[in-house]
């Protein structure tokens, strides 16, 4: 559906200003395509029953877009759309109705929604068991000690910290506060600064990153940025992130582990449910992950019942 038409330059414009909305506020890489795509059906949908302007969208056309959402085919694998790509429209035209009220622009009338999705049906965490498989696996999941050594690092700010992806790219060496045992994170979503806590053992493994690995690689001096690329010696990309777990994965050898797909964010995920579980206290949780809203965290109380 990305490649939908939209002939109303004003329709057009709007999507252009949205995309750049969402990418100044640093919001997830993902987040910053996906969500412009979805407006784009929204939009597009409108535009082909005779809508051109936001002001005559109503009540009624939003439930007619919620319901044409409900029947139409899934174009690559068949049947209909999943539970996630509903969500993801519900996600992305709430994003668009804030992106409009920042703008001073009338909203649109979403209030009217589908029935609720339980994002919990999508979401997979690892068990306690399986992550210290993951820490246990950096000892030999490259024959490069520097590339181990940021290995155990990036589990730190990913799982232990409970960091979103863009947050670990973004850190800096001075970030890491020894003595007071806490990482700053600067560019939290919506550019949201916050203080993690983190205990001894996960900062002595960082302190073995910064002054063991890093010096390991060429013009390390050059770079105030925690992670460093294999290839630049610069700041680590997400790219290679995500290509780093799955060197981790492999190196575990758990068949379980593997069908997970482990991510950044199922990382994150991970974290908050064990908190959860350990009796962590939800506010305390919200905070740690730098959640905006209570609502968000308590998503992990539905899913810890399913476990």
């Amino acid at each position: 559906m990305k490649k939908l038409p939209l002939k109303n330059p004003s329709y057009k414009a709007l999507l252009l200003s949205f995309k750049d909305w969402l990418d100044v506020l640093g919001f997830a890489p993902k987040s910053v395509y996906s969500f412009p795509i979805f407006v784009r059906e929204f939009l597009h949908y409108h535009e082909q029953k005779g809508i051109h302007q936001l002001q005559y969208i109503t009540p009624k056309t939003v439930r007619d877009y919620y319901e044409y959402l409900q029947q139409r085919p899934n174009e690559r694998r068949g049947g209909g759309l999943s539970k996630n790509y509903l969500n993801g429209h519900q996600q992305a035209l709430k994003k668009f109705n804030e992106y409009l009220k920042k703008h001073n622009a009338k909203p649109l009338p979403l209030h009217i929604k589908p029935e609720r999705i339980d994002r919990t049906d999508t979401i997979e965490v690892l068990t306690e068991e399986e992550t210290k498989q993951l820490f246990e696996a950096t000892q030999y999941s490259t024959k490069y000690q520097r590339v181990r050594l940021r290995d155990k690092a990036m589990l730190v700010l990913l799982y232990s910290c409970g960091l979103r992806r863009n947050e670990a790219i973004n850190m800096n060496v001075k970030d890491v506060n020894f003595d007071r045992e806490l990482v700053l994170v600067r560019k939290g979503k919506n550019y949201k600064e916050r203080y993690v806590p983190i205990n001894r053992y996960n900062l002595r493994l960082l302190e073995d990153w910064i002054y063991e690995g890093r010096p390991m690689y060429p013009d390390y001096k050059q770079s105030e940025s925690l992670l460093l690329s294999n290839q630049t010696g610069g700041r680590l990309f997400g790219g290679a992130i995500a290509e780093s777990l799955k060197r981790i994965v492999r190196a575990t050898g758990n068949e379980t582990i593997t069908a997970k797909h482990i991510t950044p964010h199922k990382l994150r995920h991970s974290i908050a449910t064990h908190f959860l579980s350990a009796g962590m206290d939800m506010g305390d949780i919200k905070q740690f992950l730098g959640h905006s809203y209570l609502e968000t965290t308590q998503i992990y109380t539905h899913l810890l019942e399913k476990l």
